[in-house]
């Protein structure tokens, strides 16, 4: 009897863990769903840091690999042609940068094989102007140089003072060109399902 009665609380047990697991997969998944349409209907916010430098923040997409492959047939096509497999994706992100500006260039004579040409260069920052005028045509040339820094944060769950948990995952960017402004950034997060068992490399 008290065998029958082991072999029970055993497989009770078994089951009750089981289901445990069943519904933490489920929560997870119900959580990750909702940050995804959070991050769908919000838009992309701008700001400017104490250094003076255009910013940009947005909530991230979390999507499985097959949901790469369905919605974003784009992206994971760009991603194949870089010569990537999908699989070995961890993250994937966008961003745009817009240009805007001008300057007033000096200018000096110079001759060269009997013709009168101007010649202008500036270079400030992270921006540099050349070129040339003449008689019926101006040729120049423009460089700018752009870093973009990105830090991808989870923002807590909160309750009076206490934090726990994640309500939101969160891509900031960022750009040490002070003339440029970031006006759309994106993030996408490949979930890739857990294995208990590794598959062994084939030698």
């Amino acid at each position: 009897m008290r065998r029958v009665l082991s072999i029970i609380a055993t497989v009770a047990t078994i089951i009750a863990i089981l289901l445990g697991v069943k519904l933490h997969n489920i929560t997870a998944e119900h959580e990750r769903l909702e940050r995804n349409q959070r991050a769908l209907l919000s838009k992309v916010a701008t700001y400017k840091t104490r250094a003076d430098e255009w910013a940009a923040t947005a909530e991230v997409l979390e999507l499985k690999l097959s949901e790469l492959r369905q919605a974003r047939r784009e992206d994971a096509k760009r991603i194949k042609e870089l010569g990537i497999r999908l699989r070995e994706v961890e993250s994937y992100a966008r961003s745009v940068t817009q240009k805007r500006g001008g300057a007033t260039l000096p200018l000096r004579d110079t001759v060269i094989i009997r013709d009168t040409v101007k010649i202008f260069s500036s270079g400030r920052g992270h921006s540099e102007f050349s070129g040339m005028v003449r008689n019926d045509s101006i040729t120049y040339y423009f460089t700018s140089t752009d870093t973009i820094y990105q830090v991808v944060r989870r923002v807590p769950r909160r309750f009076l003072f206490f934090r726990y948990g994640t309500k939101a995952i969160h891509q900031d960017v960022w750009t040490s060109n002070p003339s440029t402004k970031v006006i759309y950034t994106e993030y996408i997060e490949l979930k890739k399902p857990t294995r208990t068992k590794r598959r062994k490399r084939r030698e």
